[in-house]
């Protein structure tokens, strides 16, 4: 592995529990020798396995991001030139040479990993944050709570949208290709990879066309609050800090890739809505390395632009330390569907694991709302299973790679010498939330600020054409070809 990638990026802990670290069962080539320990074994399955067209040769087999299942077992070629794009070393070269304006997003899971690390609130680690990315020379930190309402905003109206068509109440004109429930959250990329890779079409439908939060902060902010910034889009270099390193794959896709406004061809500038992505645990390397003593530290204003920060000085957000997909579309679907307001906390329901959970929704003594928390492989593994068998009974499901979410991102600190993982998780979630208002996403201003002037309403043309995505059924890619995921 390249000597340029930071500190944190070890193999060991590359790892987004997509499935454990586990030996690749690519064949990159026909010379078998002995693994050593700590090693990436390369297994090599019967020629049976494989298309019989396809010439016996001694040349390498070259696999590309596409054919990666960010699995975490390995780490191809494509991926290293990836990482090193998106590594410490590069964001500070990009800060020092001052060709671009660089710009931090900030989700509110490294803030809290931050906050629990240094026993901070998350106002106080996000200030102190703010002084430091300020003092290397970024022009603005932002909030990716902000982002993320919106991104529930346009979840709660597709799920609506849906619901009601799959009951024959409406007929939904603004997709071209019919859709059905259940509606599967799109917000993690790892879990989106694998079922692109493993289960194509057969699961594809089902993931909600939302973009996820970061790709949405990073829209807003290249394609629209570029002007009130006053830097042109492509002079801007999107930064954006999160809990896991599937988003940096994320970043990667060609599906978040556009050009300039006022292109004339296809053969015009394209750029990324996010460059580069540095995990929690990547940042907090920084700091060690440049011997920042992050404590000492002033307390920077917040940049209220893209911020959920109100009049008196509380930051705000949704529950769920993963996004709040199901706490958030769960009430608006009551509100909106059978005028049922819920306040307090939802009723969950423990079934397989505590990373399998349920809250039902009861209407003239039916069951007519049933949403589902699925972290973990192994949950996602029999969603994935029921679905392709019909015998699904769920409207809605949060899916996460991660066990436990995205506050246990592979991307974020690792706990430290006297505390447990588990130890690690609980105060993760209690600061996740201390000090922070929860409010709903359709109250915010901000985000009020940008339908108006920008995107009209909730999946308007605009909308859809903007704030959501498509995904590919890469069953057939080379790595399909060489390996039965």
């Amino acid at each position: 592995m390249s000597s340029n990638f930071s500190g944190a990026l070890k193999l060991a802990n590359l790892n987004d529990f997509i499935a454990p670290s586990q030996a690749c069962v690519v064949t990159l080539s026909k010379n078998e020798k002995p693994v050593q320990k700590g090693l990436v074994q390369l297994q090599r399955k019967p020629a049976a396995r494989f298309d019989q067209t396809l010439k016996d040769t001694d040349e390498p087999v070259r696999v590309t991001l596409h054919d990666c299942l960010a699995c975490s077992g390995c780490i191809t070629s494509a991926e290293t030139v990836m990482l090193e794009q998106q590594s410490t070393t590069e964001f500070l070269n990009r800060l020092k040479s001052g060709d671009s304006a660089v710009i931090v997003s900030l989700s509110p899971q490294s803030r809290a990993s931050l906050a629990s690390h240094y026993n901070l609130t998350a106002l106080q680690a996000f200030k102190k944050l703010t002084t430091y990315f300020k003092s290397l020379g970024v022009k603005a930190v932002f909030d990716t709570s902000c982002s993320r309402d919106l991104s529930l905003i346009e979840a709660c109206e597709e799920f609506v949208s849906l619901y009601r068509e799959s009951h024959g109440l409406q007929k939904d004109t603004s997709s071209k290709k019919p859709r059905s429930l259940p509606v599967l959250a799109s917000a993690c990329p790892g879990w989106v990879c694998y079922a692109e890779k493993t289960h194509g079409s057969k699961i594809l439908p089902f993931i909600s066309t939302v973009k996820s939060p970061q790709q949405v902060m990073g829209a807003i902010i290249k394609r629209h609050a570029w002007k009130m910034l006053g830097i042109r889009p492509d002079n801007i270099y999107h930064v954006t800090v999160m809990p896991c390193y599937d988003k940096k794959l994320e970043a990667s896709r060609d599906d978040f890739l556009f050009a300039v406004d006022g292109a004339q061809s296809e053969s015009q500038l394209q750029i990324a809505e996010v460059d580069a992505v540095l995990t929690s645990g990547e940042v907090l390397d920084m700091l060690e390395s440049q011997q920042v003593e992050f404590m000492s530290l002033e307390e920077a204003p917040l940049d209220k632009l893209l911020t959920n920060l109100d009049e008196g000085d509380h930051l705000y957000g949704v529950l769920g330390g993963s996004g709040g997909y199901v706490d958030t579309i769960f009430r608006y679907a009551a509100r909106t569907l059978f005028g049922k307001e819920i306040t307090g906390q939802l009723d969950y329901r423990t079934l397989r694991n505590t990373d399998f959970r349920e809250v039902t929704l009861e209407h003239d003594g039916k069951v007519v709302l049933r949403f589902a928390l699925a972290y973990g492989f192994r949950n996602i593994q029999t969603v994935v299973r029921k679905i392709k068998t019909g015998k699904f009974e769920y409207d809605f499901v949060e899916v996460m790679a991660c066990p436990a979410g995205c506050l246990n991102g592979g991307g974020q600190i690792k706990p430290k010498k006297e505390q447990s993982a588990k130890e690690l998780i609980q105060n993760l979630e209690s600061v996740y939330l201390k000090e922070v208002d929860v409010k709903d996403p359709f109250n915010n201003p901000v985000v009020k600020g940008l339908y108006d002037e920008w995107l009209q309403h909730p999946r308007s043309a605009r909308a859809l054409d903007i704030m959501h995505t498509t995904y590919h059924n890469r069953e057939m890619s080379l790595g399909s070809k060489l390996n039965d995921w």
